[in-house]
């Protein structure tokens, strides 16, 4: 077993998908994880980082399936090596009027985009808090501190993980466990934009857009911060974002 692990929630093609690949340069043992379904891109995430030289598991899980996060958990423990460092970069991104948003709509973004979240904080906590260190990060939105037009939904789960975070950091401060909300403020250099936005490429030129690589470099240095220069909330967003 090498001597640390790094778990990231959600490691799609933009910002989990930076995240992971900046740990693994990092040295990290870096743990990737979408839902089944996702299995092939999850695949290539993992060879892209085997080429460049780190170290990836992918691992199909449904990241709301408290029985799945628990084996998860003790996977990486028992196979891999010891969890440092735990990313929750689910989206759960809706836009729905509040008339039309149904209650199996609501259910569904809650549950990924706040119990995930508290399972993953648990069940990193309780391995955490055993070693009396860690990092724990939960990526948020701009959803995350005020809710829009048709956003419901999605402000709801959000808002949620926002508490969550601001709960885990009092209650694991203590233990020497950094726990940091992550306010994702704007559009962000993804597959989905880049097919969206007529004008990415402009955008793109212009730092108009989040580039992934660099909210990953964000959050290493979280993970490197002093515990006595704790930060617990950090908002990105690009120079030209109104906010």
């Amino acid at each position: 077993m090498t001597s640390k692990s790094c778990l990231i929630i959600g490691a799609g093609d933009a910002t989990g998908g930076a995240i992971a690949q900046r740990f693994a340069q990092e040295g990290f043992e870096t743990c990737i994880t979408r839902r089944p379904r996702h299995q092939v891109q999850l695949q290539a995430l993992a060879q892209q980082i085997e080429a460049d030289g780190g170290k990836a598991y992918a691992i199909g899980v449904d990241a709301r399936d408290e029985d799945e996060m628990i084996a998860l958990f003790d996977k990486i423990e028992a196979e891999i090596a010891p969890l440092e460092v735990a990313v929750f970069n689910i989206g759960a991104n809706v836009n729905f009027p509040v008339t039309e948003t149904t209650c199996r709509v609501y259910r569904k973004v809650w549950e990924m985009a706040a119990f995930a979240g508290f399972l993953m904080g648990r069940e990193a906590a309780r391995r955490m808090k055993q070693r009396g260190t860690g990092t724990i990060i939960f990526t948020g939105a701009t959803a995350s501190l005020r809710g829009g037009h048709g956003y419901a939904a999605f402000a709801g789960g959000k808002f949620a993980l926002r508490a969550l975070a601001q709960s885990m950091a009092r209650e694991l401060g203590p233990h020497n466990i950094h726990v940091v909300h992550a306010v994702i403020d704007g559009m962000i250099d993804s597959a989905f934009i880049r097919e969206s936005v007529p004008n990415v490429d402009e955008l793109r030129e212009q730092d108009r857009i989040l580039n992934p690589e660099h909210i990953a470099d964000a959050y290493w240095m979280l993970h490197q911060q002093p515990r006595s220069a704790w930060t617990h909330e950090l908002d990105l967003r690009p120079w030209a974002e109104t906010w």
